[in-house]
């Protein structure tokens, strides 16, 4: 059965979008054009009730009914699960994994978005001051995967949810104004994760 992917072309869609592909899961995108505020349209308010891109519909959700989702580490997760890919069965490889997307969900994310969000100001003095505070924590979000990579080919030893979900930021490190020439391990690993033709297809999809 097709999943139905509601989304739109920003780092938290191509999370999805990557990990469908990179799954074998067939599915339909249902653009959400986050510029004419059609998230917050009242269906999609039924299928993300925190009137956020991506969301998923899966038909033949738990016991075969369909399910939806919100949330984009929540989705990860959730395909995991369903499909026994990307996602250790065994708790101690888990770990890891969990630990490395809950670092993107809750920093790896929101300091990057925070960059995009004064790079567009107009006023000098805020977008100065927004710039200085949060692009010295993305670079050292930055550094930590660095760190992280060092010795390894993936956040958590073998590719899981976890690098698709850090590479739909680390995708727009151009954007952040980050040379990823300055984290050598990170740059291995990004072009580690780019030259996969499940991902290639997960950025090629249009999402909007």
């Amino acid at each position: 059965m097709t999943i139905d992917l509601y989304t739109w072309n920003t780092p938290n869609g191509r999370k999805i979008s990557i990990a469908l592909e990179e799954m074998g899961l067939p599915y339909k995108v249902h653009p959400i054009n986050i510029s004419r505020d059609e998230q917050f349209a009242p269906d999609f308010l039924r299928i993300s009730p925190n009137n956020k891109i991506p969301a998923i519909v899966d038909p033949d959700g738990p016991h075969g009914k369909p399910v939806s989702i919100f949330e984009s580490g929540a989705i990860l997760l959730y395909l995991g699960e369903k499909t026994g890919k990307f996602l250790p069965r065994d708790l101690g490889e888990r770990i890891p994994v969990l630990e490395w997307l809950m670092w993107q969900m809750g920093g790896f994310g929101p300091m990057p978005g925070q960059v995009h969000h004064f790079i567009a100001l107009e006023n000098e003095q805020d977008r100065r001051y927004g710039l200085e505070r949060f692009m010295k924590e993305t670079r050292r979000l930055y550094a930590v995967l660095d760190r992280r990579l060092e010795g390894r080919e993936f956040v958590a030893d073998k590719i899981s949810v976890a690098d698709f979900a850090i590479l739909g930021w680390a995708w727009r490190h151009e954007r952040h104004k980050v040379a990823l020439a300055d984290f050598p391990n990170v740059k291995r690993w990004y072009a580690t994760m780019m030259a996969r033709p499940g991902v290639t297809k997960g950025f090629e999809v249009k999402l909007g």
